[in-house]
């Protein structure tokens, strides 16, 4: 019953926190969407896709079968691990980024995030995600979450490389210096 409230706790809780923070933003007269690195429906898709693995993976907690074989329990504590492990990445990934958050790339000057996790990754959310989708991959063993996965990194990397070009534009030097520091996940 613990893994299985844990496991349903942490998306649900993540995704308060970055609609509640989105709502903060805008009270405080900061648009929290951004320009969007990609087409619209394929940013779209690639954001509302994280439903499949999430859900599969919370469904699974609570006992419906959607594997195609019987998980190892090796791979059960494997993949709790790695859950726990992305939503913490996307908890302070996010938390860390304040007022810089953006759903996409910032219209106006953001701060250059580099202290606290950025230190360590330049997309520690990113990494979260992967993480996540990993864990959910392991978890259930189904192909089609295997497939969803599979399409959401593809679509996050393009993702990545976008912002990262853009934040060569904006920051100049000072990115590159910081690229030079840190890796790109990590």
């Amino acid at each position: 019953m613990i893994e299985c409230l844990a496991v349903s706790a942490l998306p649900a809780l993540f995704l308060i926190v970055l609609y509640g923070g989105e709502a903060l933003l805008r009270r405080r007269k900061i648009d929290p969407t951004g320009q969007l690195p990609l087409g619209k429906t394929l940013f779209s898709w690639c954001k509302y896709a994280l439903v499949i693995p999430w859900g599969a993976m919370v469904l699974r907690s609570w006992g419906p079968g959607l594997a195609i074989s019987e998980r190892p329990e090796v791979l059960k504590w494997a993949a709790l691990v790695l859950w726990v492990l992305g939503f913490v990445l996307l908890f302070v990934g996010r938390f860390s980024l304040g007022a810089s958050f953006r759903t996409g790339i910032a219209r106006e000057k953001t701060r250059l995030e580099h202290d606290g996790i950025y230190r360590y990754s330049r997309n520690p959310m990113y990494l979260g995600i992967y993480s996540t989708l990993l864990s959910a991959c392991l978890y259930t063993l189904n192909p089609i979450v295997l497939a969803a996965g599979a399409f959401i990194v593809a679509v996050h990397h393009k993702i990545v490389l976008s912002e990262e070009r853009h934040l060569r534009v904006v920051f100049g030097t000072a990115y590159e210096e910081y690229c030079r520091r840190v890796r790109r996940y990590l």
